[in-house]
């Protein structure tokens, strides 16, 4: 044990040295977002070097622009893809490069580009790259010119061809771009591959595959671990490897007492390769990593580290509300603080590869994730999807996909395909067994993470789960055929996961009553809607849902039955834009979400945070604004409780207990203006309290950040609830008051947004009106440090104000 003590010593020691000795970075990842240009339209000629874009719009990326554009009925996209209209537009930036970057190897990487995209560097072409989803990059380095030379480059977006998606998909650059720079030799792109293929209390053992890049030099090769703390644990050096233009290598530690990766504790490593040729560090390469061991069991369910543990996921689209799909890693993180907070510890990336940043997110905060690439495969759903791409693209996707993937302990599933057509045989077409088989193959020859296709067809002749290819058995929805003798009997002794489940539509804050009177809307999928609400609203009681899902409360009993049932992924953790089943214009956003698109809860959160969180829930709905004498059903969802009796001005309803595997209580009462309390109890002794008062006219606004303090980059967030109240503080149910917003000091109004399904008001605008008593505006800093103060005003409500520092 001593002389281990003293090894780690010398490691760290020697690191130290090492750092000091090459303080120069020898791989410089610069951010490439700042200072472009961009026009919406085409121009050919773009793409020249000496063109003037002197009047085009200047920015900064990420960007969409149809999130910019008015909602239009006629729009080619359909209410399936928001209402927003795609278009061809055109993205400039003109840089220099110091001499001293001569030699040096340069890259452009491109986290994602909404579609179709060709890049060109002083007028040369890399191709076009159609899938809007994938990262991909390119090499600068021949056509770059240095010192006072100035280099353009040029990327043509072309989503015009519409519709080509189901969903809401944005335009343009639409996620991170970077500048990469390496010496001569060096780690190539995504070229690492951590596998921790023995884990136990005592060790783990860690292979570290490295890929470098070359010209034929002999180098070293040298890895070291560093814990959370960023102190050595192990190091390892392979020298004098011969570096051509790829040269694989591989390296084995032993973690003594190694932290493991949890959804409680999701402990990180970093691995730091560096790259060293005659005495000179040429390239330095960190790979952040997670030590866990997992297993997928057919009668037991998912285990992490040994320990049983449910996945509680949800399914999310990739737009961020009003933000568009331009990436924000706050408002990401908001999205999963929010799912964090009602109990869910999964994530599944529908129906497309995610933002990087997502992935790093759910690493520090302990979420499994399901990272899903296709939502079809060469049978299309849209006439201009990807399926017109697929024979050429996706095993090139696919392995892309993989590698920039496989390093993050969060990812745990690897989805290869969302409800595809392929499923069903027709006129005997059997290919989606050969292409599932070829796809199968690069994930194995690649990663070790078991696979699974999405299946919305569960019967005996669906062609993909005949194979037996995948490692998992799933389907969605079909929550009748979820016990393991069903599933068991169709597919043989596989584990079992619920890719997709529920697809409940609820509007926040609307009621239809009897609230245990099922609707089903659309009656069918495939025909049009009908007994549907006039006002384009769904209940938000359990007892609004399509005809192939079903409520959350039967989805979640039957899921809570079943311990081989691994785990399940709602649609949707969210409201997204787009897809508004089971209405037509002007509904242009989903009604699927367990929170809707502003990010405000809708009851039924606080269903999941009763049953899977630790917290004490006591949620009481609806409001108590209705008709004197009105028959109104009062819900509670509630935990580590034995009853709760409910008040109305200071009677008793009765005091109610969930029997059997009921997941909530019920008291159908007559409305009187006042005041409704519930109260839990447990061994008598009360656990908590919720009193809901008859709010009156609206009297004032009242402004609450989620944080007051946010940092001056130019990027951070703050989101602020705009709430309009009676002179008492209610909430107001109702309150529909156009918000106008002003704004001074050093931050600017991103975006607004209320949740409501139907608005057709502008996301970019500076004035809302509030749904339901809500609304939302959005603060992004500046980039400069300062106070940022957001004022909101309302014809006949007193202004309200509220200061957002930015440092």
């Amino acid at each position: 044990m001593q002389f281990r003590k003293i090894s780690l010593l010398v490691t760290c020691f020697l690191y130290c040295l090492c750092n000091s000795l090459h303080a120069q970075p020898a791989r410089v990842r610069e951010d490439f977002d700042k200072n472009w240009t961009f026009h919406l339209g085409d121009l050919p000629q773009a793409k020249s070097t000496g063109f003037d874009d002197a009047s085009w719009r200047k920015l900064n990326l990420p960007h969409d622009w149809s999130i910019e554009l008015p909602f239009d009925s006629t729009s080619a996209t359909g209410t399936g893809g928001g209402a927003l209209r795609g278009g061809l537009g055109w993205y400039r930036k003109t840089f220099t490069l110091p001499a001293s970057d001569k030699g040096k190897n340069i890259f452009i990487d491109f986290d994602g580009v909404y579609c179709n995209s060709e890049v060109f560097i002083n007028g040369h072409s890399f191709g076009v790259r159609p899938n809007g989803y994938i990262s991909f990059r390119y090499d600068l380095t021949p056509y770059l010119k240095y010192g006072n030379e100035k280099n353009v480059i040029a990327v043509k977006v072309d989503n015009s061809k519409q519709p080509n998606s189901r969903w809401y998909s944005g335009s343009g650059i639409y996620r991170h771009v970077w500048l990469v720079k390496t010496g001569s030799t060096f780690v190539d792109n995504w070229g690492t591959y951590v596998n921790t293929p023995v884990v136990s209390a005592a060790s783990a053992k860690v292979n570290i595959t490295t890929t470098v890049c070359g010209t034929g030099d002999l180098c070293d090769v040298t890895t070291t671990i560093l814990n959370a703390a960023g102190t050595p644990v192990a190091t390892q050096t392979q020298k004098n490897l011969h570096v051509g233009a790829l040269q694989t290598t591989m390296q084995t530690f032993t973690i003594r007492s190694p932290a493991l990766w949890s959804i409680e504790n999701p402990y990180l490593y970093k691995a730091v390769t560096k790259i060293i040729c005659k005495g000179k560090t040429t390239d330095e390469y960190t790979t952040v990593f997670g030590i866990r061991n997992y297993q997928f069991d057919v009668d037991k369910g998912f285990f992490l580290n040994g320990k049983r543990v449910k996945i509680v996921g949800v399914c999310n689209h990739h737009d961020l509300g009003c933000l568009g799909t331009a990436i924000n890693t706050r408002a990401l993180e908001r999205q999963l603080q929010i799912m964090k907070g009602m109990g869910v510890n999964g994530i599944r990336t529908s129906h497309n590869p995610p933002a990087p940043e997502l992935l790093d997110l759910c690493d520090k905060m302990g979420f499994i994730v399901m990272d899903e690439v296709f939502d079809m495969w060469k049978r299309s759903k849209t006439q201009y999807d990807y399926s017109n791409d697929f024979d050429e693209w996706y095993q090139k996707d696919l392995k892309d996909q993989l590698l920039r993937d496989r390093n993050h302990p969060s990812v745990f599933i690897w989805s290869v395909g969302n409800e595809i057509l392929e499923q069903w045989p027709k006129e005997g077409d059997t290919s989606g067994r050969a292409y599932l088989r070829t796809m199968q193959a690069i994930v194995r020859s690649l990663d070790d993470r078991p696979t699974v296709t999405a299946n919305n067809e569960v019967s005996a002749s669906n062609q993909l789960l005949q194979t037996g290819i995948n490692e998992l058995v799933g389907y969605n929805y079909h929550h009748e055929h979820w016990p393991p003798d069903s599933v068991q009997k169709k597919w043989g002794r596989k584990p079992f996961i619920v890719t997709e489940s529920v697809s409940a539509l609820q509007t926040r804050g609307h009621y239809d009553m009897p609230s245990d009177s099922a609707r089903i809307w659309p009656q069918r999928w495939d025909l049009p809607v009908a007994n549907a609400n006039p006002d384009l609203t769904c209940s938000a009681y359990e007892n609004c849902f399509t005809p192939w899902g079903s409520s959350h409360l039967a989805t979640l009993k039957t899921f809570l039955k079943h311990e081989s049932i691994s785990g399940m992924f709602v649609w949707t953790g969210f409201d997204y834009i787009g897809e508004p089943t089971p209405y037509p214009w002007p509904a242009r956003s989903s009604y699927f979400g367990i929170v809707d698109l502003a990010g405000f809860p809708k009851d039924v959160y606080y269903l999941y945070q009763s049953l899977f969180t630790t917290k004490n829930v006591l949620h009481l709905f609806p409001h108590w604004n209705w008709q004197p004498g009105q028959t109104i059903d009062m819900w509670a969802y509630y935990n580590n409780a034995d009853e709760v009796e409910l008040f109305i001005n200071g009677r008793s309803q009765g005091v109610k207990r969930k029997t059997g595997d009921e997941l909530h209580v019920m008291w159908r009462v007559q409305y009187e203006a006042g005041r409704v309390e519930a109260v839990s109890r447990k061994a008598g002794k009360v656990v908590a309290t919720r009193v809901i008062k008859t709010a009156g006219a609206p009297a004032r606004i009242v402004l609450e950040a989620d944080r007051p303090v946010i940092q001056a980059n130019g990027r951070d967030l703050s989101f602020i609830t705009v709430k309009v109240v009676d002179k008492d503080g209610n909430l107001v149910p109702a309150a529909a008051n156009k918000i106008q917003f002003t704004l001074n000091g050093a931050g600017f109004i991103a975006g607004v947004d209320n949740g409501d399904q139907t608005s057709l008001e502008s996301f970019k605008a500076s004035e809302r009106k509030a749904f339901n008593g809500l609304c939302l505006a959005v603060i992004q800093s500046n980039g400069k440090p300062g106070n940022i103060k957001l004022q909101a005003r309302s014809a006949g409500l007193s202004v309200a104000s509220i200061d957002i520092l930015g440092k």
